[in-house]
């Protein structure tokens, strides 16, 4: 059952599409346990409350003992004194948390798209706070359908209020190699060229900014990229994708007629005299579209069939939540400070702090943002009380656009920055993380949070974005990265060259590259579960094994989809780990398509070797998985309608296979017993 509450006079936001009768929200209806304050809500906590969701975040699983920011920041530095990421996802579920009698398990959603604060348990233990900037919101609690299964009846409910998943075609769940940057021609096709030279599938290949003509959106730089239309055509026929980044920026240019027309019409955000907001990113100073209003989406969605004319079929939207490199406030404030302290070589702590901060502050400042003003239904509104919905809008603009612009064939769309609601029109990638051991652990453990907020297709930069990786690492990260939707390899301009030909043992990163095209008869029909039956791809433990003890407090084992657990090692020098198994489970040890040994090992705690080369699945009793065990270039070449399947069970069984045709958008999916 799902209560709502308004506070004030909340902005719409547009992430439920339920329809559900809001009561005024004060200390009476809300009841026992939830305490209104003058600027938020405080929640008690038990001794043993966990506290699951905020989608991308820092830490780990159970978000107890740590504070959280919804402010979507482009900050690449994801370190554990992080408070905020790129996306904003204010759902949470507290196990144990007494609402009323006889009730342990509550789901938050807190629809507020300005700056939110979550202490869960970090001043006081025993307190969850969340601090709004004031008190405009509107709060949902979702209490569970089935008390026995109480957080994936809450999870569901949560999904079915906010809507369905995206669903990508079904080419986009094979892998992409991307950097910043292939600069032309040549060097995309090399890479197309290596790929298949050493076995290694391959079904995209990303364009990062330099593609653009001097940084601007929807063009493309004719001397690097003569004939784009024609190296879309000629790598769709072996099977690859072009998917070029779209930025939220647009050039300040005089003859760029995107930027003349939509200051003709009116469409960019404004500053406090009403006048043009203007910022630099990549091609300067630019202007920024207010997706906020729907006749500026429709503006601004359109503007992709420029590159859907010339056959591309996917797009990546980046730099939207929105980053801003500096402002003309900005600078002449530097340069202030620079002129202040100019010829004197003695400064002082304080003015030494005073300089350098100026410079260290300028990019993504607080001011600038506060500068921002956006025309909406509720009239002139400032940007930060709206901040967390401006890449939520912007990904929602391209959604809408390329069904109006592609009605029958699905396209591949995925963004940086997010709301909760963006998760209907596209999926997300968790940003600029780095080749760090601690970034490949956090991202195993944000895909479950990822997906309660119904962000199915996700994924992280593989081998991490900044700094350099090494084969081990890359090895690694690959063998988790196998089973999340989006598998993408994305590195920083200036690190080393990270594809997988570049590493001395091209043989094993062939081998596993090609397991995720072996799984991906599973790994698509759990995906399209997941969307249908408004539940999650990616699950904890203690979701499947509610009762378990032990499994609740496991956070570096996966369950994926509803029959396999993954057990991922993610530290260095480490030819094996230690497994909790919830139940008697087969261990399948794969090291190619055609390689795998099994084991049948029994519940408890087990150390399990486990060579770089290999990929440890773990098949529940009594379950199937259906394979397809044949060496693959690209996700085309897979026969998805006979699989081979692998069982462990000594009865007869069924698993229920999802299928579509992985094109259409409305296509039906049909489920059928293997």
């Amino acid at each position: 059952m799902v209560k709502k509450y308004r506070f004030g006079k909340p902005f719409d936001t547009e992430a439920v599409v339920s329809e559900l009768k809001a009561e005024e929200g004060t200390d009476d209806v809300i009841g026992a346990g939830i305490n209104i304050l003058e600027n938020g809500l405080s929640i008690r906590m038990a001794e043993r409350t966990m506290v699951f969701g905020l989608g991308e975040n820092m830490h780990g699983i159970n978000k107890r003992g740590n504070v959280y920011v919804s402010n979507n920041s482009d900050d690449p530095h994801h370190q554990e004194d992080k408070v905020s990421l790129y996306g904003s996802h204010n759902f949470i579920v507290a196990e144990d948390y007494v609402l009323g009698e006889g009730l342990n398990t509550i789901g938050i959603f807190i629809d507020y798209p300005g700056k939110l604060r979550f202490d869960i348990g970090f001043t006081h233990t025993d307190e969850l706070r969340i601090t709004f900037e004031d008190m405009d919101f509107e709060l949902y609690l979702i209490e569970p359908e089935d008390v026995d299964d109480a957080l994936v009846s809450i999870v569901s409910q949560f999904r079915r209020m906010t809507g369905k998943s995206y669903i990508p075609p079904r080419w986009a769940f094979g892998y992409g190699q991307s950097r910043w940057s292939y600069p032309d021609e040549a060097s995309v096709r090399e890479i197309a060229r290596k790929h298949k030279e050493n076995s290694i599938p391959l079904d995209m290949i990303y364009l990062d900014i330099d593609y653009m003509d001097s940084y601007m959106d929807f063009t493309v730089n004719k001397e690097a990229f003569p004939d784009l239309s024609g190296l879309s055509r000629e790598l769709k026929e072996e099977g690859i994708y072009l998917v070029p980044i779209i930025d939220a920026g647009v050039k300040k240019k005089e003859g760029y007629d995107i930027d003349e027309e939509g200051l003709d019409k009116d469409y960019f955000c404004e500053n406090e005299e009403g006048e043009v907001f203007e910022a630099a990113v990549w091609p300067g100073i630019s202007h920024f579209p207010d997706v906020l209003r729907p006749e500026v989406r429709e503006w601004f969605g359109a503007k992709y069939e420029r590159l859907t004319s010339l056959g591309i079929e996917g797009f990546w939207n980046d730099m939207n939540e929105p980053a801003l490199f500096y402002t003309k406030r900005g600078l002449d404030k530097l340069y202030d400070k620079v002129e202040r302290y100019k010829g004197n070589y003695n400064l002082s702590l304080e003015e030494f702090w005073d300089m350098t901060g100026a410079s260290s502050s300028i990019s993504n400042n607080n001011e600038d943002y506060s500068s921002i003003y956006h025309n909406t239904y509720m009239g002139r509104i400032c940007h930060d009380k709206v901040h967390n919905l401006y890449g939520f809008n912007m990904t929602r603009a391209a959604g809408e656009a390329l069904e109006r612009i592609s009605p029958d064939k699905r396209m591949l769309l995925f963004s940086r920055s997010s709301y909760i609601g963006m998760h209907r029109y596209g999926g997300i990638w968790t940003g600029d993380n780095k080749a760090w051991w601690s970034h490949l652990l956090l991202n195993i453990k944000m895909m479950p949070s990822l997906n309660m907020c119904g962000f199915i297709y996700s994924g992280a930069d593989l081998g991490g974005f900044g700094t350099d990786t090494n084969e081990e690492l890359m090895l690694r990260w690959l063998e988790f990265g196998i089973f999340t939707p989006l598998m993408r390899n994305h590195s920083a301009l200036g690190t080393r060259l990270k594809e997988a030909y570049q590493f001395d043992d091209t043989r094993t990163f062939s081998n596993i590259i090609g397991l995720r095209y072996m799984l991906l008869p599973y790994i698509y029909s759990e995906y399209l579960k997941a969307v249908n039956n408004d539940g999650v791809y990616f699950k904890t433990l203690h979701m499947v094994y509610p009762m378990d003890e032990i499994a609740r407090e496991v956070e570096d084992q996966l369950m994926v989809g509803d029959n396999l657990m993954i057990a991922p090692v993610y530290e260095q020098n480490k030819t094996g780990r230690y497994v909790y198994l919830p139940e008697n489970m087969l261990l399948l040890r794969f090291r190619a398509y055609d390689d795998y040994d099994e084991e049948y090992l029994e519940k408890g705690h087990h150390y399990i070797w486990a060579d770089k080369s290999e990929v440890l699945i773990f098949l529940r009793k009594d379950r199937k998985l259906p394979l397809s065990m044949k060496k693959h270039q690209t996700v085309g070449d897979i026969d998805f309608n006979e699989p081979t399947v692998i069982s462990y069970s000594d009865k007869a069984m069924e698993y229920e296979y999802y299928m579509d045709d992985g094109v259409s958008r409305n296509g039906r999916v049909e489920i059928r017993s293997i």
